[in-house]
């Protein structure tokens, strides 16, 4: 996020596409709602009638997959009017007028078509947003997972630059993480590309920076590479085509989350060893050669980095149940057992002064400062206050300007057509999180919401022979499941809606995982299904 939760209150309107924010984040959508009801404009882009709506001044009900036709159709209603801020391109940005000449194709015409909205609606969407300032915009993976998934968070941004949004309070670009501390998981390097801090390994500096500090010399075998590793997708199609052996997988479920879950379960049972470290024996972990229990956020120490970018400490309330323990420690001790240096840290807050040390972004955030209330990155120093918001006076890029991406429109891997004549995308619920490994063993949680359901439109299911309750199968090009329907106008025609959440009805092992080339996330947004009676 480039700019912070508490803004939402201040904000003048607010632009929420491509997420189920009372659902998937349902702090962040109680405020979003409390600033609607206390006059900030509330716009939501969403295919489904999602709950936010019901304080919506602006419902955009688009079709999956067409989102950047949508901000695009947006940018040049702006553009023609004259509602975009003219100085703050001028001195902030660069490629404007590549990009304004990039949206000749998106015509009222021609996005009505793509997304089947109205362009009455759009025009006054866009004019809200551009003039009812200041104005912030919130995504999540509505906008992400998709094969054009990268393109659409361009198209974001090049809105939020047309207007001016960004660089100040309640504006920017406010990507919503999906699960609790993946920012700190990306922060701390969890990606293939990067060591913490996202200082890339591409870049001979920062690699021989990393060296130093870990005490890494020319001649020890395990010298550090500068080659991009794998996404968490591709891994698995490594595994598959017997490129990786062995695999140690720390709190993850891919059976049930992974699109196309039945390729995951081929290549698990592939790998000659695997480890699981996790709270509980998921369905993953069944096709585990090692197990080891990891302790629960309630029976640790360590900090968590929200998605505002705040890190915050955690602390034990509880003693680790039987023979759990912290990753930390369990990662630690698997290196000194194998020999390794650099891995004999007493506690967490030794690991931290490391982080300190070698990621800049956080060389100020310190135990003893967020002892009470945490700090938000970039905080580079023991007197930097941390940053509310991100890009004030000039973009992180080397020249300081926010550049302007033409984004095409592009159509998804797979649409609708004879055979499978509907669009499935997937949703998240209120109760459950992710694939539900801890929600489930909640009584209560499991009382509010115990099994899947296929939310399907009522001209849809009358058109299929599908009653409310009934039980149908849902089927892709990758196979076929058992589902409940549940019938609700909530979805437009010509799509459905699932949660994956529930391993007696496996949505994921039917959705597709078609790849953006550049994100190489998957499009389990957009899949093509047939829906059957039982």
């Amino acid at each position: 996020m480039t700019n912070s939760i508490a803004e939402i209150d201040n904000a003048g309107t607010l632009f929420v596409i491509g997420a189920n924010t009372t659902n998937a984040h349902p702090v962040i959508g109680q405020r979003m709602r409390r600033a609607a009801q206390n006059g900030t404009k509330l716009i939501v882009a969403n295919p489904k009638e999602i709950e936010l709506v019901r304080v919506a001044d602006y419902f955009i009900q688009h079709r999956p997959g067409s989102d950047s036709a949508l901000l695009n159709g947006m940018a040049r209603y702006i553009i023609e009017e004259n509602l975009h801020d003219e100085e703050f391109i001028a001195e902030h940005c660069e490629n404007f007028e590549t990009f304004k000449e990039s949206l000749e194709l998106f015509t009222p015409e021609f996005v009505s078509e793509i997304t089947g909205v109205p362009w009455e609606q759009i025009v006054s969407a866009a004019r809200t947003y551009a003039t009812h300032k200041p104005s912030a915009i919130f995504y999540a993976m509505g906008i992400t997972q998709h094969t054009h998934g990268t393109d659409n968070v361009k198209a974001v941004a090049n809105l939020a630059m047309l207007t001016g949004q960004i660089g100040k309070p309640s504006t920017g670009v406010n990507p919503l993480r999906g699960q609790n501390n993946v920012q700190g998981a990306c922060d701390m390097g969890g990606l293939p590309n990067v060591y913490p801090g996202y200082q890339k390994v591409t870049e001979p500096e920062i690699r021989e920076k990393f060296e130093k500090a870990w005490g890494i010399t020319a001649s020890d075998v395990g010298r550090l590479s500068d080659t991009v590793g794998l996404t968490h997708t591709e891994i698995f199609d490594a595994i598959y085509e017997g490129q990786v052996k062995a695999l140690y997988m720390v709190g993850e479920n891919p059976l049930i989350t992974e699109a196309n879950a039945k390729h995951v379960r081929e290549a698990l049972e592939k790998l000659d060893f695997f480890v699981v470290q996790d709270l509980f024996i998921s369905e993953t972990a069944q096709y585990a050669d090692v197990i080891l229990p990891a302790a629960s956020f309630a029976e640790k120490e360590g900090t968590f980095t929200n998605t505002e970018r705040r890190v915050q400490r955690v602390r034990a309330a509880i003693s680790p149940r039987g023979d759990s323990k912290p990753d930390w420690w369990i990662t630690s001790q698997i290196a000194q057992k194998m020999g390794e240096k650099g891995f004999d840290f007493a506690s967490p807050s030794e690991i931290m002064d490391e982080i300190n040390a070698v990621t800049p972004i956080y060389a100020g955030i310190t135990y003893e400062r967020i002892e009470e209330v945490g700090l938000q990155w970039p905080c580079r120093s023991q007197d930097d206050p941390g940053t509310q918001y991100l890009h004030k006076g000039k973009f992180a890029r080397p020249n300081g300007k926010g550049h302007f991406n033409p984004v095409e429109y592009k159509i998804s891997a797979e649409i609708a057509d004879e055979e499978y004549p509907l669009i499935l995308t997937t949703d998240r619920s209120l109760y459950h999180y992710h694939s539900a490994t801890m929600t489930r063993r909640v009584a209560g949680l499991e009382e509010l919401d115990s099994n899947e359901w296929l939310k399907i439109n009522p001209a849809d299911a009358a058109k299929f022979g599908i009653e409310d309750g009934q039980w149908v199968e849902v089927t892709s090009r990758r196979g076929t499941i058992k589902v409940q329907a549940k019938v609700t106008d909530i979805c437009r025609t010509g799509m459905c809606s699932m949660t994956f959440h529930f391993h007696e009805s496996r949505t994921n092992e039917i959705t597709n995982p078609a790849l953006d080339p550049i994100a190489k996330i998957p499009e389990t947004k957009v899949t093509a299904v047939k829906v059957k009676k039982i």
